[in-house]
């Protein structure tokens, strides 16, 4: 009887579709990707579909390296029960997202050619390029730029998305990093899109928050630990450079009032950015090839200070999120200053780092 008078409460409560939406999104996806993920784990044992650690690796034992597996499905199942105008307003999304994990599926499994992983990231740009129409349209000013070319535009939108898919995969390095950096980026997303109502991408992007955070339970473990491999850095890296060139393109085209977006990506992406950047202007200053491997990259920097893997990544999320405060704390100066924020905060926090690093080493070659 107790039973059937709960019920009849639950029916009579007056709850907005948007928050089942919400909550049924994350708890979905999380489900997903904690159930999946142990078995993933079992029978990448039982195949040794492992990541054997060589002269680079941040590891000592072998690792199962599927975990994008579960992210990637976590997300496409969540999107696809609750974000239902998802498919409508953004066609080809879904297939975008699919070239990408299979292409990640096979380097992780067979090893797949940097210029055919290239290809698959240009061709699922395009595709959402030309099945949805979201491109970089404006620069709202910065460099005194307004209105882009359209060829400008596909192009530029492009090369966007190249550039951060690989800036994300760049700094899936040690335990906890992707994810944290990950989960921090998508909960700016889910903030954005809620407060400009646009639910569908807000749903992506609550799918995306989630899935991270149970991958990152196993991804931290010292037992069942797995990495998202390049089947998850790229299909995380294309959905949350997604969001970035959505928040942009509904920023150039409505009435938000906000004419800092293009800056405030970079608030948001800093890590993965600044990473880049700081890894090719040492290759490039050192007369190497900007894309041979190396242990230049920021956390190579902290383990070098002798902090452990989750020290590093908890170190380089709360720098993100300090960025991000600051981005959006000055969020209505004029563009140009702020970008001019970005790259002294940037500069600043690189040359300190190296600084500390080089002081350290010097000290222990006097040692």
């Amino acid at each position: 009887m107790e039973n059937f008078k709960l019920l009849d409460y639950l029916y009579t409560l007056d709850i907005s579709p948007i928050y089942i939406n919400i909550l049924g999104a994350f708890f979905f996806a999380l489900t997903i990707t904690l159930i999946s993920i142990p078995k993933i784990i079992r029978i990448s044992y039982r195949k040794q579909l492992m990541d054997v650690p060589g002269e680079r690796s941040s590891h000592t034992n072998k690792v199962p390296t599927l975990g994008g597996v579960a992210l990637y499905f976590g997300i496409v199942v969540s999107t696809s029960i609750f974000a239902t105008d998802l498919g409508v307003n953004y066609s080809f999304f879904l297939s975008a997202i699919t070239i990408l994990f299979f292409i990640g599926l096979m380097d992780d499994l067979l090893v797949v050619a940097p210029d055919k992983k290239l290809y698959g990231q240009i061709i699922s740009t395009i595709l959402i390029i030309f099945g949805s129409g979201i491109m970089i349209k404006s620069f709202s000013g910065l460099f005194g730029i307004y209105r882009i070319p359209y060829v400008v535009g596909v192009l530029l939108t492009i090369f966007v998305f190249i550039v951060l898919i690989n800036a994300y995969n760049l700094i899936d390095g040690i335990d906890g990093l992707a994810a944290g950096v990950g989960i921090v980026i998508s909960l700016c997303f889910v903030y954005i899109f809620y407060r400009i109502f646009d639910y569908g991408i807000g749903i992506l992007a609550i799918s995306t928050l989630a899935v991270l955070i149970g991958f990152a339970r196993y991804n931290l473990s010292k037992k069942f630990r797995i990495f998202m491999g390049d089947t998850g850095s790229m299909v995380i890296g294309f959905i949350l450079t997604f969001m970035a060139i959505r928040f942009l393109y509904i920023s150039e085209t409505s009435n938000l009032g906000l004419k800092t977006g293009p800056v405030l990506l970079l608030f948001i992406f800093v890590i993965p950015i600044v990473d880049t950047s700081y890894v090719f202007t040492v290759r490039l200053l050192r007369k190497r090839s900007p894309f041979a491997p190396d242990k230049n990259h920021l956390h190579h920097q902290f383990l070098k200070l002798g902090y452990n893997h989750l020290q590093t990544s908890i170190i380089l999320v709360l720098i993100n999120i300090f960025f991000i405060f600051v981005g959006y704390y000055f969020r209505n100066i004029e563009i140009n200053k702020l970008f001019l924020v970005f790259i002294v905060l940037s500069i600043s926090f690189v040359i300190s780092l190296r600084y500390i690093v080089v002081l350290k080493n010097n000290k222990n070659i006097s040692l």
